[in-house]
């Protein structure tokens, strides 16, 4: 059993006022608000799509009390309105939590987005890592937001990783430390908490935790120097809670319990020698444990929904994220607690560790002071000219040149006037979205403007009809990837529209061609006949312009790839 936290300590730091406040609500708390403390609930606009129910919020708050809110979707301004809603209906004031992990478009439709990790780390700047955590903070704040469930931390080492891919910050430790610290340092200035994740560490295997169990399979030393080396700093830096993943870490957890067969082995969220073990004892971590979804199969996997709903927290995670079925869940927990799987020491050790971090945003003395709640003059902050500016900046300083092999750069209206766009995208309607048009209609707009002839290829055909005539009829050809997602593969790559389709680099010998990857960075790997190749990051409209600019000169590339790019393959360097 790990120790009981101190609300004296850090990450808290709580003086006597806020430590009885703490005290106080917890020796005030009825059963159910006890085990409603130990939820997050995924709050839709209308419904609550997870929970089978149409409870409006304000029912879900009165009948399911739960102790931190995370929603879905929305501009800046619905989802003020919600937020508010939300901490005028709860008794106890909320956690209310946003995934921020590259500026204010984590929290909204309109938020601002700065620079992901990936294009934090091609920068070479902790400035650019500073600003993303700023606006993060900032945007967050102005709708009503206190807890960002990012930066992601986890080291990417495996370059068929798709599910860090661009979250990562580097590929080594010092890498991670060197830009998420001041994101960390950034969003701080808004008072906003940060949750690390995905402990125990994603990025070495290329699997999807939404889809199986995750496994870090580096030996206890590896991990120590690597993902051990990020959370001690991070612990060290004052994090307040840190998210579990549905990650093993197999021979860690057996040096840590030698009675552990390979059919023991759990996920970090439901093991109690990697939470209270590992995380809370051996590195000393004082603050709050949230698990990662848990809808994701990482965690459906290790058993019954009715066995891992107490389970977590008795394996020392502190806090549920998201019901599957409100009623349902609730009462699992609830009688986790009466059957004694969740001790009544560690169910108020739970308690007190998310009711400390309340208290460390003063949270109730903001409702007193009636200062609690967002207004409209707070959205002001939400895409303002200093946000753009830093957009910007990231974008020039971000956008990655990995390859021009043939030396056809730059791209001009005079040498290249007849250009044919390929728009490569991913799943339509996935999770993180993928198949809309705007990037590609701002490429048309933007050439267009500058003179050149735009014609959009259509991909779902085989016919390529002859090459003289293509190179006839057409100047160049850019390639634009906008492939996004997950949870619906294990790893994400390059899918043709159809079998053997026309939009296959089958033209790069027969017109120069220049292909752009706005998300993925590992693209070579099903493009290795490219020979000129740009890693853009995001499809905004900045990085959009940016890359236009630097495509035809008007601007120097000055990213910097990694190693990982080339996908382990000599052929995409030629």
């Amino acid at each position: 059993m790990a120790e009981l936290v101190d609300l004296t300590a850090s990450p808290y730091d709580l003086d006597e006022g806020q430590v009885a406040w703490v005290e106080e609500t917890l020796a005030s708390m009825t059963l159910d608000e006890q085990v409603g403390q130990l939820f997050t609930n995924l709050f839709f606009f209308g419904e609550d799509s997870f929970s089978g129910n149409s409870y409006t919020a304000e029912q879900i708050l009165e009948k399911f009390p739960v102790g931190v809110a995370r929603y879905h979707g929305g501009t800046s301004d619905q989802v003020q309105e919600l937020l508010n809603r939300l901490q005028t209906a709860s008794k106890i004031p909320l956690l209310i939590a946003a995934n921020c992990d590259s500026g204010g478009n984590g929290a909204m439709k309109d938020g601002t987005y700065i620079a992901s990790g990936a294009q934090t780390e091609a920068s070479g700047s902790v400035e650019v890592a500073r600003n993303a955590g700023y606006v993060s903070g900032r945007e967050m704040d102005a709708i009503g937001a206190n807890l960002n469930f990012d930066p992601c931390v986890d080291i990417l080492v495996n370059w068929r990783n798709t599910i860090v891919n661009t979250r990562a910050y580097g590929t080594t430790a010092d890498d991670v430390i060197k830009y998420t610290i001041p994101f960390v340092e950034g969003q701080r200035e808004s008072g906003i908490l940060t949750c690390v994740k995905h402990w125990p560490g994603d990025g070495t295997e290329e699997r999807d935790q939404h889809l199986v169990l995750g496994v870090n399979e580096l030996q206890p030393d590896e991990w120590d120097e690597s993902f051990g080396k990020v959370y001690r700093a991070h612990i060290d830096n004052g994090v307040e809670m840190v998210m579990a993943g549905h990650i093993a870490l197999p021979h860690y957890q057996q040096k840590l319990d030698p009675s552990l067969a390979d059919a023991d082995i759990l996920p970090a969220t439901l093991a109690s020698e990697l939470i209270n073990g590992l995380l809370k004892t051996q590195l000393g971590f004082n603050g709050a444990v949230i698990t990662d979804a848990s809808h994701m199969l990482g965690m459906t996997s290790a058993m019954r929904r009715e066995d891992y709903v107490p389970a977590a927290i008795a394996a020392g995670c502190d806090c549920f994220l998201f019901f599957n079925n409100l009623e349902e869940d609730f009462g699992f927990m609830k009688a986790g607690v009466e059957k004694g799987v969740i001790t009544k020491e560690r169910l108020d050790d739970a308690n007190r560790r998310i009711l400390g971090l309340k208290a460390k945003l003063r949270l109730h003395e903001k409702r007193e002071a009636g200062t609690l709640l967002r207004t409209a003059s707070d959205l002001e902050v939400v895409g303002c000219d200093e946000h753009l500016a830093m957009r910007s900046d990231a974008a020039d300083k971000g956008i990655t040149l990995v390859k021009n092999t043939l030396d056809q750069l730059p791209l001009n209206p005079t040498d290249h006037k007849r250009i044919r766009l390929y728009h490569l995208t991913g799943e339509v309607g996935g999770i993180t979205g993928g198949g809309d048009p705007a990037m590609l209609n701002k490429y048309i707009e933007v050439l267009t403007e500058r003179g050149y002839e735009v014609t959009v290829n259509d991909g779902s055909t085989r016919v390529k009809g002859p090459t003289l005539t293509y190179r006839d009829e057409v100047d160049a050809a850019i390639v634009l990837a906008e492939v996004i997602g997950y949870g619906a593969q294990n790893n994400y790559r390059i899918q043709w529209k159809t079998a053997m389709s026309n939009e296959v680099p089958w033209y790069v010998w027969e017109v120069p061609t220049f292909m752009v990857s706005h998300n993925f960075t590992t693209h070579l790997h099903d493009a290795t006949m490219v020979k000129c190749y740009v890693n853009a990051y995001h499809p905004n409209d900045a990085n959009v312009l940016a890359t236009i600019d630097k495509l035809e000169g008007r601007s120097e590339f000055h990213g910097t790839p990694n190693d990982l790019v080339w996908a382990d393959k000599w052929q995409a360097r030629l």
